[in-house]
């Protein structure tokens, strides 16, 4: 018999992640969502489809995730999907916990993302209405990536010409030779 240790069989599934606070509270609210484990923080990363995901944010807003920490996007790979993410802070009842105690009690945290297929045109409801610090990350996004934002106040380009084409972050974006400004002066 030998010491070495066994290699596990490709077939050898990884074990489901333990479902946290928010994926439970979740669950008992009847939200459809995939549990992917945490980030190497240990923060809860919950994937949520794109007709859930306006429904999802609300109700962890009323949970008491007040705060959009950081929305943004990143693309797999061509012919794979593009995601976006969204990192949410309970920063309300750290605020209102801190003035009562001299403890403070550990910062509640989660990350969504929600994954998009790159053909046609990919969109998501706009979280404006909820986080208004989502304004200039969605329109980020768009302007990277090329998800649109549906129900943002102003979806147009952020940091690129508005007569730029295509999205130059993705990685199937081929760069153009040259960009002629037009009407400079």
């Amino acid at each position: 018999m030998s010491d070495a240790p066994k290699e596990s069989s490709p077939e050898a599934k990884s074990p489901e992640p333990n479902p946290g606070p928010v994926s439970l509270f979740l669950n008992e609210n009847g939200f459809s969502h995939d549990l992917l484990g945490v980030d190497h923080l240990g923060i809860e990363v919950i994937g949520v489809k794109p007709e859930f995901f306006y429904s999802i944010a609300s109700a962890l807003k009323d949970f008491g995730f007040d705060y959009l920490q950081c929305h943004g996007g990143y693309d797999e790979g061509p012919g794979q999907n593009l995601v976006c993410f969204y990192n949410l802070i309970a920063l309300g009842e750290l605020a209102i916990s801190s003035k009562a105690e001299n403890v403070k009690p550990p910062l509640r945290e989660v990350r969504l993302k929600v994954f998009l297929s790159r053909e046609g045109e990919p969109t998501l409801p706009s979280l404006y209405k909820i986080f208004h610090g989502a304004d200039w990350q969605e329109r980020e996004t768009f302007d990277m990536f090329g998800i649109h934002f549906e129900g943002h106040p102003h979806p147009k380009r952020l940091l690129m010409p508005e007569d730029w084409k295509g999205w130059p972050l993705r990685k199937d974006y081929v760069q153009p030779d040259f960009y002629e400004m037009q009407d400079a002066y």
